[in-house]
């Protein structure tokens, strides 16, 4: 059976190989090599070289392995699936990811914290936080506990939305639920203070974070005490 011959599992370790390099050029080449000669790639193979793409900010072809997968009858699972929606949340494709998203959940796939995250944060970073929210809400009603990206991606979102006192809500339920948060989420939640010139809430949460504070969390809260002179 060409699938599990000794040739596949080294042409897969080479792959890995090159992936663990950053050198997703050559994997590529040699998945390319794999499906012209009479190794067939698995789905373990494949989704090695998806992630190759998305680290190496290629999501073109990170979508365009889900094709190849197809059309080879290899049915991608959760792990392709993520792996593609982060390439494409790298390439900032906010509509791409969402549509994997949805393709997940039709193939009768159960996208995870991960897949989520990553459409979070790609819908919030173009200006999409009606829709970063909904995805938070929608990953709730799944139910999937929420991590520190999903909850600072969120946190942003309300942000952006001028609603901070649901950021303020999100950052306190982050505590209940044992997360801590970190710099990016004291940031976002700070910033989304300015939008509404909450400048004392902002100073609050400066006062109660730990030992994280950096440049840009400073930066946001002057930004926010600016705005409230």
């Amino acid at each position: 059976d060409g699938r599990r011959s000794p040739t596949a599992d080294r042409c897969k370790l080479a792959i890995s190989a090159h992936v663990k390099t950053k050198q997703w050029q050559q994997a590529l080449g040699l998945f390319e090599i794999m499906r012209k000669g009479d190794v067939v790639p698995d789905l373990v193979c494949c989704n090695v070289v998806i992630s190759a793409c998305e680290k190496g900010n290629r999501w073109q072809q990170a979508l365009g392995m889900l094709e190849t997968m197809r059309s080879d009858e290899l049915l991608p699972d959760v792990i392709s699936y993520s792996a593609a929606i982060s390439a494409c949340e790298k390439g900032k494709r906010w509509q791409y990811a969402l549509g994997l998203l949805e393709a997940m959940k039709s193939s009768k796939l159960w996208p995870n914290v991960i897949s989520y995250g990553a459409v979070m944060s790609a819908c919030e970073k173009a200006e999409q936080w009606q829709q970063a929210l909904c995805l938070f809400q929608d990953m709730q009603d799944d139910p999937l506990m929420p991590d520190v990206i999903t909850y600072s991606a969120g946190i942003s979102g309300c942000g952006k939305g001028g609603r901070w006192q649901q950021a303020l809500s999100l950052l306190e339920m982050m505590k209940t639920h044992n997360l801590l948060p970190n710099v990016i989420s004291y940031s976002a939640a700070i910033s989304a203070c300015e939008s509404d010139e909450q400048w004392q809430q902002a100073l609050r949460i400066l006062q109660v974070m730990p030992d994280v504070r950096d440049v840009i969390v400073y930066n946001a809260a002057i930004s926010v005490c600016e705005k409230g002179e």
